[in-house]
């Protein structure tokens, strides 16, 4: 049957009709059924008729004395009010569902942009009252994944957190900054500084530093700048714009050194993350679409609440 909407009972699932029918068969007159109603005796005969016509039997009596049930009507009556509950129910539970789908939000969460601590943030923020769903929607650190994430933030994603220096992510997308981390220095376990508990610059004099390539990031060409002013006896090694888990892979097997972040230091496990006696940081933060959903929008204000 087609979805219905009457005036008192809202969206229904199955014929007005019965809800005529069982008005009639509770009040056992069409007269007191028209008042229950707001309609008239005439168009809950009417009603009545069609409903016969529709099922193919007579359901009600009509007598002097008012109306009562046929056989085939007591049976019509016991499984409607079955029907009726079931689709009230069912038509509930659905809302429930849209309604909950609607204030979920999808974070991303890969092995570099890990959501762990957003997460965590958010349990500190929702004592269980808020109005929101989370779903973890793990994505790739290559570039073609993180692209497709980037583009694709507000449909298959709704945010993720890690780090934002990136001139571009900010043209393009909303961030909200949480934190600034440290930069630090990624450091094989078999090279000879591994036994050091942290770094200053003649400790890297005549090793290969890996670190991104000049351009999108801010913090990273100041450093670059500051090595090749001030560290000259440092070799630097263009990465991407953005790291992937092979870069790791290939400072343990090249014994090279590598600038790195201590969310990263589970990364790989032959690499140490270790201190680096110099003051630079990269800002870490929610990356979410420059058109958010009512919902995305809420979300961000009630985590940057948290900040102000």
């Amino acid at each position: 049957m087609a979805f219905r909407r009457s005036k008192n009972e809202g969206v229904t699932m199955y014929n007005r009709e019965l809800i005529t029918f069982i008005a009639v068969a509770d009040q056992g007159s069409f007269l007191k059924a028209a008042k229950q109603l707001y309609t008239t005796p005439a168009s809950v005969m009417n009603q009545m008729n069609k409903l016969e016509k529709i099922i193919g039997t007579k359901l009600i009596e009509r007598t002097n004395q008012g109306t009562h049930l046929t056989a085939a009507g007591r049976s019509i009556y016991k499984d409607a009010k079955q029907l009726i509950e079931f689709s009230d129910e069912a038509i509930k539970k659905a809302r429930q569902i849209a309604e909950s789908e609607q204030n979920t939000i999808r974070i991303g969460t890969s092995i570099l942009r890990p959501c762990k601590r957003l997460i965590n943030l958010w349990s500190e923020i929702d004592d269980g009252s808020l109005p929101f769903q989370i779903s973890i929607v793990p994505f790739d650190d290559e570039p073609a994944g993180l692209d497709s994430v980037l583009s694709s933030l507000g449909h298959k994603i709704d945010c993720f957190v890690g780090p934002c220096d990136s001139i571009e992510w900010r043209s393009q997308h909303n961030i909200l900054i949480i934190d600034k981390l440290p930069c630090r220095v990624a450091v094989p376990r078999k090279h000879h500084l591994a036994k050091k508990k942290s770094l200053c610059w003649s400790d890297l004099d005549g090793e290969t530093f890996i670190m991104i390539k000049r351009g999108d990031s801010p913090v990273m060409n100041q450093m670059r700048d500051d090595i090749l002013t001030n560290h000259s006896k440092l070799r630097i090694m263009d990465t991407p714009n953005f790291y992937d888990t092979s870069i790791f892979n290939e400072c343990e097997q090249m014994n090279y050194l590598m600038e790195t972040l201590d969310i990263w230091s589970d990364i790989h496990p032959s690499l140490i993350t270790l201190p680096m006696e110099w003051e630079y940081e990269v800002p870490y933060g929610i990356v979410y679409s420059k058109k958010p959903s009512k919902a995305v929008t809420e979300f961000i204000k009630i985590i940057e609440r948290k900040y102000n």
